[in-house]
């Protein structure tokens, strides 16, 4: 076979452009994401830097609390990530039942693997319910210059009377031998919101907020497990409180119905990302 001087120059152009495209497609293939749900290679972008942790409930675990409000988050290109904290007896699926101090140690550790993850100095967290409450404890505690934007939605600062079944729940605690140590050790998350207790008042001493992060509360009149509703109100400097019914009144949600309120993820974005305008959408699942 003859092979001239052109025809190796063509060959060599060929292998060129071909080893060419070979360097450059995987780079293409594998370019990180901006956006995505518990994507640990998702990389934030310029317009959102800081990578949001969702924190559930009490009794819930990050699938079920998250389903609705994360993938619309994520949809707006932020990097999304949730956990399922605090579990015990009841399995890895049930979470949120450990002493909230020990919980707030475990959120610290999952924020410094997302930080680490993606490379972002700060992370915003989002938090349903007791959500709202442990990661507020974080802040107080030794979090707060890894946090950007603090959201809590179905909130609770000061515990709760469980609309009068906290006086029952006292007097089996004080009248049944070792019934309280069984508490304890089956939800110390359970105890510590009976009020007074000595977990509400170290995240109450000085005040729940502290200097760095943004705080935004979002609270419901027809909450009936956060009882009174204004447990979850800060009415402290530097903070946002929000009553679901005062930014749009056709809301009936109720403590649990705020994991898939649309008004809630809107209220959540524009706490973000202040740009981000929130609409009033009627939500009749008075939960």
């Amino acid at each position: 076979m003859r092979v001239t001087n052109g025809g190796v120059k063509r060959t060599l152009a060929v292998l060129a452009a071909a080893l060419t495209l070979g360097a450059v497609a995987p780079s293409v293939a594998e370019a990180a994401p901006s956006s995505g749900w518990n994507d640990w290679v998702c990389r934030p972008s310029a317009a959102h830097p800081e990578p949001v942790v969702l924190v559930h409930g009490l009794g819930a675990n990050d699938t079920v609390n998250w389903f609705f409000h994360a993938p619309k988050i994520a949809a707006q290109g932020y990097c999304v990530f949730s956990l399922t904290y605090g579990t015990g007896i009841l399995g890895p699926g049930v979470g949120g039942l450990a002493s909230m101090r020990d919980s707030a140690a475990q959120l610290g550790r999952f924020v410094d693997r997302v930080r680490s993850a993606t490379g972002a100095a700060k992370v915003d967290i989002v938090g349903h319910s007791e959500g709202s409450t442990m990661p507020a404890y974080y802040l107080k505690y030794g979090g707060a210059a890894k946090v950007a934007h603090f959201v809590g939605f179905g909130a609770n600062y000061r515990g709760t009377t469980l609309g009068g079944l906290d006086a029952l729940a006292k007097a089996l605690l004080t009248s049944v031998p070792g019934l309280g140590a069984v508490l304890r050790t089956a939800c110390g998350a359970c105890t510590e919101y009976l009020a007074p207790s000595a977990f509400l008042d170290d995240l109450a001493r000085g005040g729940v907020h502290v200097p760095g992060p943004t705080y935004t509360s979002i609270v419901s009149k027809y909450d009936e497990v956060v009882t009174p509703y204004t447990s979850g109100i800060l009415g402290e400097p530097g903070t946002t409180d929000v009553v679901l019914q005062d930014f749009c009144a056709g809301d009936a949600s109720g403590h649990l119905s705020q994991a898939v309120d649309p008004n809630v993820t809107g209220l959540i974005l524009h706490a973000l990302d202040a740009s981000y305008a929130p609409a009033c959408t009627p939500f009749t699942l008075p939960l």
